[in-house]
């Protein structure tokens, strides 16, 4: 494959901005990927819709949207129910039911999109660039021999994407020219679901279901499932929060994180941490935000004892506001930042669970 990059201009932000013109043809029909847990949408997936609705909007033709769920039981069920009313731009709700599905494996899932690709002719497959859609749209771009663009941060046209390169400090304008299906994943941050669009429908969305008679069985045991553990919490889920309170290497230990832990409950805000703090180990690592962690984009941002590395600016940067503290008036952290304060984070932590009024 040929990629010509072309220099354009310099942002006020230090950004660079490029042309990557990689291979195109007009936007007609989209399938979204969607994930699903505990009978509901994922809210990354509503993003990955939003996403192809803006396709349609800067495209020449009118488009659909039909979303893809897959799994097993009445979990399936009702998540199928609740994609139907999720959004006003979803044209279908495709089912696939099997048990061969009930995990999001990527072997069965890629198999399942390369079947549903040969008899509906999309022109665009999205997904969220969750630890899903990175496990599953490379292996189905393979089977159907086209380049997936992955991280996907703006749609200026349909076949014509932006995305951060070099740890954020880039932005490339990709042009897709290739054949049919375009694959992108999206960063869900940065196609927010409006509250206009969010469970706005007044009837559901037609739902069919996919024929899996063909599907070979072949794709499914090059894998296996071993289980799923997640954070017995009721606190905010780190990649959707309105708020997030991270903390840095400079906690020092696993017991000193939890001021981090509390301050997080007190402001109703979801935990977030730094590459070095898990490795550590004073937090797991479905903790760390970066450029190896989550993507977030939270209201509030707070980082304590957070130097300010490139890679975890790249996990964060597209915050509404950002709150520094750091004893190093010199920190990285500082340039990116709304508000900084150069104190100790042992001072400051337990000053602000002191006068900060709990979240009702």
């Amino acid at each position: 494959m040929t990629v010509v990059m072309n220099f354009l201009k310099r942002s006020p932000f230090n950004k660079y901005r490029f042309l990557s013109v990689i291979s195109s043809s007009r936007c007609a029909s989209t399938l979204v990927l969607g994930e699903h847990e505990n009978g509901h949408m994922k809210q990354s997936s509503l993003s990955a819709i939003e996403a192809a609705s803006r396709a349609i909007g800067v495209g020449e033709e009118e488009n659909s949207i039909s979303v893809l769920l897959a799994g097993s039981g009445e979990s399936l069920q009702k998540a199928v129910s609740h994609a139907a009313m999720s959004h006003p731009s979803i044209s279908q709700v495709l089912v696939a039911d099997s048990d061969k599905l009930a995990h999001p494996l990527a072997e069965p899932w890629a198999a399942l999109v390369h079947l549903i690709q040969q008899s509906g002719g999309y022109s665009h497959i999205i997904a969220a660039s969750s630890s899903f859609g990175k496990n599953v749209l490379p292996r189905a771009a393979s089977l159907l021999d086209v380049s997936p663009i992955t991280d996907v941060i703006d749609i200026s046209g349909p076949k014509l994407f932006v995305r951060p390169i070099y740890a954020g400090n880039a932005l490339c304008t990709v042009r897709y020219t290739g054949v049919n299906p375009c694959m992108l994943t999206i960063r869900s941050t940065s196609f927010p679901v409006s509250l206009n669009s969010a469970d706005s429908r007044s009837e559901a969305a037609p739902i069919s279901q996919v024929d899996l008679s063909t599907f070979s069985e072949d794709s499914v045991g090059k894998s296996r499932y071993v289980n799923h553990t997640s954070q017995d919490t009721e606190r905010a889920d780190l990649g959707s929060a309105r708020v997030v309170i991270t903390g840095g290497r400079a906690l020092k230990s696993a017991e000193n994180f939890q001021l981090i832990e509390k301050l997080a409950a007190k402001l109703g805000g979801a935990v977030g941490a730094t590459r070095a703090a898990v490795d550590a180990g004073f937090v797991p690592n479905e903790l760390q935000v970066g450029q190896t962690g989550k993507i977030v984009a939270p209201e509030l941002y707070m980082a304590f004892g957070v130097s300010g590395a490139i890679q975890h600016l790249a996990g964060m940067r597209d915050s509404k506001v950002i709150v520094a503290v750091n004893k190093d008036a010199d920190a990285p952290i500082f340039q990116v930042a709304d508000y900084g304060l150069v104190a100790d984070i042992f001072e400051a932590i337990p000053e602000l669970l002191e006068k900060l009024p709990s979240k009702k």
